[in-house]
């Protein structure tokens, strides 16, 4: 599968620019009938009997430049509280995707704690634009679908700094743990085992 073309997606300075830009390029995408009847669409028809979220498609930029990804979203569900290790932007194509957005109230310091508070929270559709992070503690949140039909929505991230992908958080036990390799695409309910199964080991 050929990778939709993006403008500039290939040597784009870090963040604030670069979010610029790949903002600008993202709706361009989205909006684009092309990609949206070759990418989108069959989606609704193929649309997985898992009741969690997943990633349908996912195309990589030379030497870890972007990632492109498309999330589904059943009715009712969502992430794991996480942050990632690269900016990133995300716009809704089908029905509206809720983000919670967190702030980290310590200071980092102690081991797998992380005391987090909630800021603010938007549906976002798709004629509300898009929404921006910034790696780790400038982009803390969760997303999900909290209604009664799939949702759909279109991800551009940036080049990862080190070789994390980000990290998971469990406010209700200011607990966090760092997320390595594809976990990108796991799923809520495995992330969510793997956090809490951790914690239960420390």
């Amino acid at each position: 599968m050929s990778s939709p073309s993006i403008p500039a997606l290939s040597g784009l300075p870090p963040e604030e620019y670069a979010l610029r830009e790949a903002a600008s390029g993202l709706i361009s995408l989205a909006r684009d009938p092309a990609f949206v009847e070759a990418h989108i669409l069959p989606l609704l028809a193929e649309e997985r009997d898992t009741g969690d979220w997943y990633v349908a498609r996912c195309w990589e930029g030379r030497e870890g430049s972007y990632s492109l990804q498309v999330f589904v979203w059943p009715a009712e569900s969502r992430t794991q509280v996480h942050d990632h290790t690269s900016w990133g932007v995300f716009c809704a194509v089908v029905g509206a995707v809720l983000e919670e957005r967190y702030e980290r109230l310590d200071d980092g310091s102690q081991l797998n704690h992380a005391r987090l508070k909630k800021v603010w929270q938007r549906a976002w559709g798709t004629r509300d634009g898009v929404s921006t992070v910034l790696p780790y503690d400038g982009g803390i949140h969760r997303m999900g679908n909290p209604g009664s039909q799939t949702a759909i929505s279109v991800h551009l991230y940036g080049p990862r700094i080190g070789g994390m992908d980000g990290r998971d958080y469990e406010p209700s036990r200011d607990y966090v743990c760092d997320r390595f390799g594809d976990e990108r695409d796991e799923s809520d309910a495995t992330a969510r085992a793997k956090l809490m199964g951790e914690k239960s080991t420390k």
